[in-house]
């Protein structure tokens, strides 16, 4: 077994694919646990929505997609935080327009250009995608990540629990959020390569709902939560290698399969 498992991690693309996909997983699981708490779950899928219409964009141009993606999807994420802050739109409401705009300008686009790409690698991922640019981006994000919630945790659960009373106390809600944000934008971008427009959100949201079964505290949930990813994605990659299937149809999957697990360990625990 071991053996084996060495002979598949002697690829490039494997390599690149387990660095990308556990340094992505694990920033998902840490910024979803906020974007949970906060309802904005959906934010993720809004996003991917909005790469997948960057991507189709700079392939039809001839621009390297993943330099081109990137501001247009932090873009996307500041408009959300400004018209659900305003009060202007419902967070979901505006998370589905952005989100099936963006798609179907996406898909036009590539109908009138004639692209010869592999969509189905955009919508579902693909890990024979990634390339060393995907390995850097998600060291440099990861490293963001983790930081901003060691140095700032407080202010993070502040933020997230009660906005009004952070603000009170002299915590800059808006700095934070728009750091939650940017950097929510980012994952969201690098793991499409490897999970796809479609199923890129459930990094963001199975994880922490998973611990959420069993945790109470934030900090408990935080840890639990990023455990749960970066082991659903390692196991899901290695089960896609020797079974032949899409990787992240069986991360997705695994995922859902330890949620349930975990959601009946909790109701035994709140039955005795």
């Amino acid at each position: 077994m071991i053996s084996e498992l060495a002979e598949a991690f002697g690829y490039g693309f494997m390599q690149r694919a387990l660095i990308v996909g556990v340094l992505v997983s694990l920033c998902a699981a840490l910024l979803g646990t906020s974007l949970v708490l906060k309802r904005y779950s959906m934010i993720g899928d809004g996003l991917s929505h909005v790469g997948y219409g960057a991507f189709a964009i700079a392939a039809a141009a001839g621009i390297a997609p993943l330099w081109f993606a990137i501001p247009i999807v932090v873009a996307a994420a500041f408009l959300l935080l400004r018209i659900t802050g305003k009060g202007k739109m419902g967070g979901d409401s505006a998370v589905a327009i952005l989100s099936s705009s963006a798609l179907a300008l996406g898909m036009i686009v590539l109908a009138l250009c004639r692209v010869s790409i592999d969509v189905n690698s955009y919508m579902f991922g693909s890990i024979l995608a990634l390339k060393e640019n995907d390995v850097i981006l998600s060291v440099i994000c990861s490293v963001l990540v983790c930081v901003m919630y060691i140095l700032f945790y407080n202010r993070i659960f502040a933020v997230t629990f009660d906005e009004s009373f952070a603000s009170a106390t002299g915590v800059r809600s808006g700095l934070y959020n728009s750091l939650i944000s940017v950097l929510t934008a980012v994952v969201i971008v690098v793991g499409m390569r490897l999970m796809g427009a479609l199923l890129i959100s459930s990094l963001t949201i199975f994880p922490s709902l998973t611990a959420m079964r069993v945790c109470r505290s934030f900090r408990n949930v935080t840890i639990c939560s990023a455990a749960v990813s970066v082991g659903c994605f390692t196991a899901g990659l290695i089960a896609s290698y020797y079974l032949d299937i899409p990787t992240g149809a069986g991360i997705v999957v695994l995922n859902l399969a330890v949620f349930l697990i975990f959601a009946l360990i909790g109701w035994i625990r709140e039955r005795k």
